[in-house]
């Protein structure tokens, strides 16, 4: 008892001289460069972050066993916390797994006290190359999130112009209209869309029925990779529409006046608009014109 009630105030000891340590190179960072303060304590609260989701996630999945719970049943939150980490309805993103084992290289460099200081440096020249979006900056989060909107909004012409190529074997004028319009830079409005949905069910527009480039094209709308076969895109397609579809439906028995002005931006960015320089107003306007259509839709 005696030996390990030693090892234990031994431990103790030198867990209150490492934290001494710490907080006094903090205040020296703090006091000497501001700006690479700014980084570390951007880093600190990362890892707090990941730690806390970690346990949060833990939690929901527990709660999905004990209650025997799917993926739809689950509140708005829990369900878009488990989007964000890969675990949504047919797990199919892996974001989080690929983020956790980004952040372990990471994770070990920051431990001995003044090793912090590589991780500085790395997050000031290699941000979007060695960290996960916990260790960004708010001002390094609009920056990338532009970014990567940017090669999403590359590829909208040519899912339009797919979708125009398609309208043309068919009967009906609606949808060639459509494309016609948007490719003029006109804005269609909800009622448009919903009156041609019956077009989307079968051949050319249906899933199983779309070209491969029409495939890609929208995987790479929604961040998937498009470098599989024409079988896996489409099943990963139809996982993450259907992920979106449980959101909606989620979102909308929440209601959105009950949605933060974060989860607002974040809600119109999975769902394709670039919502950084949005303001929560604007963000609900077009949340309520998206839900009108998706809701509606069986």
């Amino acid at each position: 008892l005696s030996t390990k009630a030693s090892s234990r105030a031994l431990l103790t000891a030198l867990a209150s001289k490492v934290k001494h340590i710490n907080g006094r190179y903090e205040r020296f960072l703090e006091r000497t460069f501001p700006r690479f303060y700014v980084l570390y304590a951007t880093f600190m609260k990362g890892i707090q972050a990941l730690f806390l989701e970690v346990k949060e996630v833990r939690k929901i999945k527990l709660k999905m066993s004990r209650q025997r719970l799917n993926f739809h049943q689950l509140p708005y939150r829990e369900m878009e916390r488990l989007r964000q980490v890969g675990l949504g309805a047919r797990a199919g993103l892996w974001q989080f797994r690929r983020d956790l084992i980004k952040a372990i290289p990471i994770g070990i460099i920051a431990i001995p006290p003044f090793a912090n200081f590589l991780v500085i440096v790395l997050m000031y020249f290699f941000p979007r190359q060695f960290l996960i979006r916990y260790f960004w900056t708010p001002r390094q989060q609009v920056e990338f999130l532009d970014a990567y909107h940017a090669i999403r909004r590359e590829v909208y012409p040519d899912v339009v112009e797919s979708l125009a190529l398609a309208a043309r074997s068919l009967p009906e004028p609606q949808l060639r209209e459509l494309c016609t319009k948007v490719q003029r830079g006109s804005q269609p409005r909800v009622a448009e869309l919903y009156a041609v949905r019956g077009l989307f069910l079968a051949s050319p527009l249906g899933l199983n029925k779309l070209r491969v480039s029409h495939v890609k094209a929208l995987s790479h709308v929604l961040f998937l990779t498009p470098h599989l076969p024409a079988l896996f895109l489409r099943y990963r397609l139809r996982s993450h529409v259907l992920e979106i579809r449980h959101l909606d439906r989620a979102m909308l028995r929440l209601g959105l006046s009950e949605l933060s002005e974060e989860e607002l931006k974040a809600a119109c960015y999975l769902r394709g608009l670039n919502s950084t320089r949005l303001s929560a107003s604007e963000c609900r306007a077009w949340l309520e014109q998206w839900l009108g259509l998706s809701c509606k839709l069986q």
